[in-house]
C-alpha cells in the first residue's frame, strides 16, 4: 500500500516536472512573443494614422512638411556643431549649415513651396507611370492585360487630376499617398506577426 502511494506521488511529481518543463519559457520563445506583440502594436499603429491620414489628408500634408523642415534645421544645426568644433575653422564648413537653415526657414515659412515641388513630382510620375503601363499592358496577355491597362489608365486618370488641381491638391494628395502607404505597411506588419505566431505555436505543438 506505502509502495503504491508512493509510486502515484512520484508519477504525480513527474507529470508536474513535465508540464512545467513544457509551458516554461525559454529566452528565445520570449524574444518571438516579444516581437509578435510589437509587430502587432505597430502594425495596428500605422493602419490608425493611416485611416487618419485619409480622412485628413491636408492636415497631414502639412505635418510632413513641417517635418521635413524640421529634419533641415536639424542637420544644420549638427553641421553648425561640428564647424563650431574643428579645429582648422575652414569658412566652407558653415557653408551646408547655412543652406540648410535658409532651407528650413523657407519650408515654414513658405510650406506651400515644399507641397507644391513635392505634387508636381507626384502628378509627373502618375503620368508617366499610368502611360507605361497602358503601353505594357498591349504585350501581356488575358487577365494579365486587363489588370495591366485598368492599373493604368487609373493612375493616368489620377495624374491628371492632381496635375489640374495643382498646386492646390498637393496637400491632399501627399496626405493621401502617406495615408495608403501607412495602411498597407501596417496590414503587412500584422501578417508577419500572425505568421510568426502561428510557427510559434506550431513549434510548442
Amino acid at each position: 500500500m506505502t509502495d503504491s502511494a508512493t509510486s502515484s506521488e512520484k508519477t504525480t511529481e513527474e507529470t508536474f516536472e513535465s508540464v512545467t518543463e513544457v509551458t516554461r519559457e525559454t529566452p528565445a520563445q520570449h524574444l518571438k512573443l516579444a516581437f509578435i506583440k510589437n509587430t502587432k502594436v505597430i502594425g495596428m499603429t500605422m493602419i490608425i494614422i493611416g485611416v487618419l491620414s485619409i480622412l485628413l489628408p491636408n492636415f497631414i500634408g502639412m505635418a510632413f512638411n513641417t517635418f521635413v523642415g524640421g529634419i533641415f534645421l536639424l542637420a544644420s544645426l549638427a553641421l553648425a556643431l561640428n564647424a563650431w568644433h574643428n579645429k582648422k575653422q575652414h569658412m566652407s564648413l558653415w557653408f551646408k549649415p547655412f543652406v540648410l537653415a535658409a532651407l528650413a526657414l523657407i519650408i515654414f515659412m513658405h510650406p506651400a513651396i515644399i507641397l507644391g515641388v513635392l505634387g508636381l513630382l507626384i502628378a509627373i510620375y502618375f503620368l508617366i507611370s499610368g502611360f507605361s503601363s497602358m503601353v505594357l499592358s498591349f504585350e501581356l496577355q488575358s487577365s494579365a492585360k486587363i489588370f495591366s491597362l485598368l492599373n493604368g489608365f487609373i493612375t493616368l486618370v489620377l495624374g491628371v487630376v492632381v496635375l489640374t488641381n495643382w498646386p492646390f491638391s498637393s496637400a491632399w494628395i501627399i496626405g493621401l499617398i502617406i495615408g495608403v502607404t501607412f495602411i498597407f505597411d501596417g496590414i503587412a506588419l500584422l501578417s508577419i506577426a500572425n505568421q510568426v505566431n502561428k510557427t510559434q505555436e506550431k513549434l510548442i505543438n
